[in-house]
């Protein structure tokens, strides 16, 4: 029985992992590429720092915004790991 037990433990783990793997990668594309590439005409009416907006995402945003998806992603992975006791 536990070992049917530790499988589903090990299943519903990787499922939530790949969620909020998937949920980072989404945030990241929109920030880098909707932000700096498909959205940049309308967040170039917006000023920001003294730049457009949507200038200021292709070179620094989407930068700032990765460092803080790393983060938050290793704070995830951290309640993640305690919730399943797999932590070190």
């Amino acid at each position: 029985m536990s070992v049917n037990n530790d499988k589903n433990n090990a299943r519903a783990y990787w499922k939530e992992n790949v969620r909020i793997i998937l949920t980072y990668l989404v945030i990241w594309f929109l920030a880098s590429f909707g932000c700096g590439i498909i959205f940049v005409e309308p967040l170039n009416t917006v000023q920001f720092f003294g730049f457009k907006l949507g200038f200021w995402f292709a070179q620094q945003g989407s930068v700032y915004i990765f460092l803080i998806l790393i983060v938050a992603y290793a704070i995830s992975m951290n309640k993640l790991d305690e919730k399943y006791d797999v932590h070190e």
